[in-house]
């Protein structure tokens, strides 16, 4: 947000607030300049010492409290409390659904879950959901609002747990458990397998354009017909997982160690953020994928 001039405020009672953010607007500034964007723009940033100090006047209120529903729900409580009777309150949750969210709360028709990706200054994903007692007037606020702020919001329109994106992480993530455990790959040969391949699919075109093509000029009813049958074959163990034992749990992080070399933590969020700035860059080249987003945020910024 700050990054198209808008003004912000941060409570984070953590004492490494301050270094941790600007570290964050460093690489998100470097980012935006190695896409071309304007960062002679850049609205405020300020840390306060309370919740109410920072919904003071907010058009916008966005809670990214740990996922924990008892600590979202105090939160919740107190910015409901503080927040101006218009503002638009958004939880970044991962997986919590908005209903749930929002029993704590005096006026819950303005809260919306709008989920964004890290890092949020470079992948335009956001996803928008509402709960049961959310208005229509609050998710068409949403929708506008992130968009103005350069972003692909994502309505979804079913309230469901963990929403569209994370369960599709989910279900990767779970068959990358199985394939690590049974010690067919390591941590570095599955990333392998994803980025030097279907990853690069997903980047501009995700899973049925991609398998309508699969299908040739019968499309995706040819190649469900050619691969439906597969389905019933044992490739994946999608609602299993092997048991997180600590052997299992030093096996994964010995590897992502070994894979990491001596690189730092922050070192490999700026090798992503490069290597997100090439691919959306190129992508914008051909108007395809995510890089339409990229083209949209620069039409933003130059009217």
């Amino acid at each position: 947000m700050r990054l198209r001039g808008v003004d912000v405020a941060v409570y984070d009672p953590s004492p490494s607030a301050q270094e941790i953010l600007d570290a964050v607007m460093i690489d998100a500034v470097a980012a935006w300049d190695a896409l071309g964007l304007a960062t002679d723009q850049v609205g405020t940033l300020t840390i306060v010492d309370s919740i109410a100090e920072a919904d003071s006047g907010a058009g916008l209120v966005q809670e990214s409290v740990p996922e924990r529903l008892d600590i979202k729900h105090s939160t919740l409580a107190a910015i409901d409390a503080a927040a101006p009777v218009d503002a638009l309150i958004a939880s970044s949750t991962s997986g919590y659904k908005p209903t749930d969210l929002a029993t704590s709360m005096g006026h819950p028709e303005r809260l919306v879950v709008a989920h964004p990706f890290n890092p949020v200054y470079l992948l335009p994903l956001v996803e928008i959901v509402g709960g049961d007692q959310t208005s229509l007037g609050s998710i068409d606020r949403a929708m506008e609002t992130y968009r103005l702020l350069g972003m692909h919001p994502l309505h979804v329109r079913k309230e469901i747990d963990a929403f569209i994106a994370d369960r599709l992480l989910e279900a990767v993530w779970r068959e990358a458990l199985w394939l690590v455990n049974d010690g067919i790959a390591t941590t570095e040969e599955i990333d392998d397998a994803i980025r030097y391949g279907f990853g690069l699919r997903w980047a501009q075109m995700g899973t049925f354009e991609t398998y309508r093509i699969a299908g040739g000029e019968g499309g995706m009813r040819h190649f469900m017909a050619q691969f439906g049958p597969a389905l019933k074959w044992p490739w994946t163990k999608l609602m299993d997982t092997p048991e997180l034992t600590d052997e299992l749990i030093d096996t994964i992080a010995d590897q992502s160690d070994a894979q990491a070399g001596d690189r730092s933590i922050r070192d490999l969020a700026q090798e992503r953020d490069r290597n997100l700035v090439a691919i959306l860059s190129a992508l914008e080249g051909v108007g395809s994928g995510a890089g339409q987003t990229l083209a949209n945020l620069r039409s933003l910024q130059s009217s």
